[in-house]
């Protein structure tokens, strides 16, 4: 079996699980070289980097595998080579041309190359799982990949793309998690009917990323342990995730010692921890927004004066300072503060007399019924009901349908939902990744083969698609920028979106733990080199 050639020191997967649960048993504190993460990870369905799309499982391949292109997770407009030694740009933009590291190695030992790096593009494209957008934008298909992504030497490849994109483009793009470098050798001795390692990879790891993926049970434990072929040795020797889904679960494991890191208290618990001399509160920004999907389908919402109305019945500041506290922050424009050209002016606020003065001008002065598609988590729930109260002092008849996230999102992306609530996280860290799903759609008829946000809402946001279509080509930086504050607040003005939120992530940790890091993104929270004192 491959995985024989990983490290001899590794646990078995019998002694992962006997650690993962008798923690909270027999132990005052986590092992000196341990760190141990209680986190709500129920969303991990697959760790191939070619099909990785939720946050938690981005948050494990961001720590074991690597990619061409990172970026200062403090300033992401500084971006530089991880695999990548240096690159070059074609004088007409179309050619870039990748030189690799040498001497650099996977977990397994196999050295890494340029033919690993065209093996896990061409891959990542021909299993067209659903990150595959974020490469196939770029023009590249099952049918042309191999001609456009070539390996040039041993150490050299290029890639080449069907426009001349503003170059942050496509270098963000090639430091998304779909973009990972994945170990060739391991992957064709696992693979099976021409699947690429795909059936092995969903559960198995083939990286050469900081940490190993070492053992996962699906709901109960995920263990990541130190890869000794890395070029910089990680303090600890494993990273123990729990999936611990009650909070208040979280916070006692956490107050005793037998956890290092909270990741999902709510704002009371936050607020109580903060109080305990073991304990810190980290925050960072995350490029991710919440907001409200209004469904053109539906007549009263197609109405430009009840799209208006709905902005000036949301209690923006009510939602941040109490549901969200510490959570989050009123932000009503689609692009993240932190992205180029993300414009952070919040016009709206809770107007109800120039709520009702707009839906008259619509021809529903009482008012009207609508529903609300909602996912069952305690947030979600509360700012639901929030709404719900603020909307009916206009006069709008709320009705929350609460649902598993499946089956939210089933409804959602099949465009059969009222109104949809629900968050928006960037795929990568170029204002394209929500301009091209908040801003554009080129086809809005039920079978159209792109189904943006915008799409998902029936919205033809007409001469948007093109304005994004050309802020993507454009090469002058504040040029750009100013066409992205253009397409935001045309959208925020007239769009089929209510925004209210910008993320901000929270983790409880214990005192003695150094270098635990929150990045903007969920694969740029950093544990490689986090440390106990």
């Amino acid at each position: 079996m491959a995985m024989k050639r990983l490290p001899k020191f590794l646990l078995s997967a019998a002694m992962v699980a006997t650690m993962a649960t008798s923690f909270s048993a027999v132990m005052a504190a986590t092992p000196a070289d341990t760190l141990v993460q209680a986190w709500q990870s129920d969303d991990i369905i697959s760790l191939d980097p070619a099909e990785v799309f939720e946050f938690s499982a981005s948050e494990i391949i961001g720590n074991t595998y690597e990619r061409l292109i990172s970026y200062d997770i403090k300033d992401v407009s500084k971006i530089s080579g991880q695999v990548a030694e240096s690159w070059t740009v074609s004088p007409d933009g179309k050619t870039y041309t990748f030189k690799i590291k040498p001497n650099r190695k996977f977990a397994s030992g196999n050295p890494i190359t340029a033919e690993d790096v065209v093996y896990s593009l061409h891959r990542a494209v021909a299993l067209d799982k659903s990150p595959a957008f974020i490469l196939g934008q770029f023009g590249l298909t099952k049918d042309n990949v191999k001609d456009k992504v070539k390996q040039t030497g041993p150490l050299e490849m290029t890639f080449e793309v069907d426009k001349a994109y503003a170059p942050t483009l496509v270098l963000y793009c090639l430091g998304n998690s779909v973009a990972s470098i994945v170990d060739k050798k391991l992957l064709v001795q696992n693979e099976k009917d021409g699947d690429f390692g795909y059936n092995w990879l969903k559960t198995k790891y083939a990286g050469s990323g900081p940490y190993i993926m070492r053992d996962w049970k699906a709901n109960e434990v995920l263990v990541l342990e130190r890869n000794p072929n890395y070029e910089k040795k990680t303090p600890l020797a494993r990273v123990i995730f729990r999936h611990i889904k009650e909070t208040a679960s979280q916070r006692l494991l956490l107050e005793k010692g037998d956890i290092d890191v909270a990741r999902n208290l709510n704002p009371e618990e936050i607020a109580a921890v903060s109080k305990n001399a073991d304990v810190k509160i980290q925050s960072g920004p995350k490029g991710t927004v919440y907001y409200l999907g209004l469904n053109q389908k539906n007549p009263n919402l197609a109405k430009p004066e009840v799209r208006q109305a709905l902005k000036y019945l949301v209690d923006y500041s009510a939602i941040a300072d109490t549901i969200m506290k510490s959570k989050g922050d009123v932000h009503q424009n689609f692009l993240p503060k932190g992205f180029l050209g993300a414009e952070t002016s919040n016009p709206y606020k809770l107007d109800v007399a120039k709520a009702k003065e707009l839906l008259a001008k619509a021809g529903l002065k009482d008012g009207f019924s609508v529903t609300m598609d909602t996912r069952s988590t305690a947030e979600i729930t509360g700012i639901a009901q929030a709404m719900q109260q603020t909307f009916a002092q206009a006069g709008i008849k709320l009705e929350i349908l609460p649902m598993d996230s499946k089956q939210a999102l089933t409804k959602y992306r099949a465009r059969q939902h009222d109104i949809y609530i629900g968050n928006w996280g960037s795929d990568y860290q170029d204002p394209n990744s929500n301009a091209d799903t908040f801003a554009a759609n080129d086809d809005n008829s039920d079978n159209a083969k792109a189904k943006p946000l915008a799409w998902r809402n029936s919205w033809d946001p007409g001469a948007l698609t093109a304005k994004t279509r050309a802020a993507v080509m454009e090469r002058d930086g504040e040029k750009r920028a100013q066409m992205y504050k253009e397409l935001q607040k045309s959208v925020l003005d007239d769009g089929p979106f209510v925004i209210f939120l910008q993320q901000t992530e929270v983790a409880a940790v214990r005192k003695n733990v150094d270098n635990f890091v929150l990045g903007p993104s969920f694969s740029d929270n950093d544990v490689s080199q986090a440390k106990k004192n």
